[in-house]
Formats: structure tokens, sequence, C-alpha cells
């Protein structure tokens, strides 16, 4: 079996489980239970500290900090926490991202996860228990607290800040320097600090092939929840109405129920 392209310089734990098509540059750390899958490109005075499970096709670039223990101070490294990675992300630099504690042990195992074909720019941090999705943007020096949820196709702006326990739903979008104190619907575009509700996201939703029909009842979803005025139990009355022409104001409206602070 052909060995990993590993630089002369670079340390790899023998614990360490790498794909022989792995490449990591020099003066990289590769710590002990660190699995890295096919294709994947570490580059130079890169951190990588298990336990932690990285993808195929992953590139990671200099400076980044990737599966460090938790700044949570009950973390400890002894613990059966874990952050894992997923195919085709591309870390930039100084990105940090931290593993799970035991606070979510029993509903996330401990992980701080994040999915597929995301692009983390570069000054980003992901806290510990932060599950992020699927083709999501971190654009330049967003920041996650922990315990927060990232839908798919998310977009963020730069330097966008993301409180503890916030949920983002597929789809949404948040201008530069927004600060995230409440729930973000899906489709939902916001800006401020505190951020707020703003418009749809119109753009976004038109690359990604939805329908002008299906923007249209999504947009009247948006003006219920956000411009009518009504009480709460009034809007998701009239949501659960609206939702049985539309996929997606169900999926407003399943967001909305779960949610334990609506942003505003």
């Amino acid at each position: 079996m052909t060995a990993p392209l590993i630089h002369p310089t670079a340390i790899v734990d023998p614990a360490a489980r790498l794909h022989p098509s792995v490449q990591v540059g020099p003066y990289s750390i590769v710590g002990a239970d660190v699995e890295i899958g096919e294709g994947s490109w570490i580059g130079p005075h890169v951190v990588l500290t298990g336990p932690m499970r990285i993808g195929k096709h992953n590139k990671i670039y200099q400076f980044a900090s990737v599966g460090e223990l938790s700044q949570d101070l009950t973390a400890k490294p002894d613990q059966p926490t874990s952050t894992v990675i997923g195919d085709h992300n591309i870390i930039r630099e100084y990105v940090t991202i931290q593993r799970g504690t035991m606070k979510e042990h029993e509903t996330k195992r401990g992980e701080t996860r994040v999915g597929d074909h995301n692009l983390i720019m570069a000054y980003c941090h992901i806290a510990h228990d932060c599950w992020v999705g699927n083709h999501t943007i971190f654009a330049n020096n967003t920041s996650l607290a922990g315990h927060v949820h990232i839908g798919n196709h998310v977009v963020m702006g730069g330097f966008t800040l993301v409180y503890q326990f916030m949920k983002l739903g597929d789809h949404a979008f948040t201008a530069y320097c927004s600060a995230i104190t409440g729930d973000v619907p899906p489709f939902v575009t916001v800006s401020g600090s505190p951020a707020e509700p703003r418009i749809v996201n119109k753009e976004g939703l038109k690359r990604r092939g939805f329908t002008a029909d299906d923007i249209d009842r999504i947009e009247d979803a948006f003006k219920l929840i956000y411009r009518s005025n009504k009480v709460m139990a009034e809007v998701k009355a009239e949501l659960a109405e609206m939702a049985k022409g539309s996929a997606h104001v169900q999926q407003m409206l399943d967001f909305i129920n779960a949610s334990r602070r609506l942003a505003r």
C-alpha cells in the first residue's frame, strides 16, 4: 500500500489513520485517533487533534486548528467527545473548530459536526457541540458559540456572530456583522445587531432552483410571521392552512414550532 504524502517536517502520531492519498504539509501536526479520508489535503502548520474523523476530499489550509479540546471549562481531554468533518469541505486559514462536550453527549454524542461541501473562510470559529449542515458558506470571521445548529445552504456574511443554542434554518442568509440572538427560520435574511428578519432570501432561492410560485408562498408566510402583527397562535394556525399547499411553508412552520427563541 502506498504511504500518505507526509512532509518530512510534519508530525503524525502513529495512532492516526490516514488514507494513502492524503497529503500533509510542512510542520503540520496530526494527533492520535485522527482519521483522514481519501484525497484530503492538509496544508502547512495545521494542527489536527483527535478524537476526530475527517472525510474525503477536504482541504485544510495553514494555521487552522481542528478538533482541539473545547474552551468550555467543563471539557476534559479524556471524555468520550469528538469532532466529525464530512466530505468536500474547504477550511481556510486560522479557522478553529473545537470538539464537543459532555453537555450534549446524550443528544449529539458529544460531537461537533461539520457536514459536506462547506466553505469556511479565514478566521472563522465553530465552538463545541455545533452542528453545521451541507453547502454552507461562512464568510471571514464568522463565529458560532456553543450548541449552535446551522442548516443546509446557509450563507453567513463576514463577522456574523451567533449566540449559543441558536438555530439557523435551511437557506437562511445573514448580512455582514449580524449578531444572531434568536432562531432564524428557513429562507429568511437577517441583519443588524441584534439581527432582525428583513426579507426572504429570494436571490439565493432562485440560484438553487426554487420556482416563482415557491418563492411567492414563502414570502406570504414571511409576511404573516413578521408583518401581520398577529399573535403567534394565530400565525401558526394560518401557517398550517398555507402549508397544505406548500412543503416549504410546512418547513417554516415546523421550525417555528421547534424554536425556543425566534428572531423577531
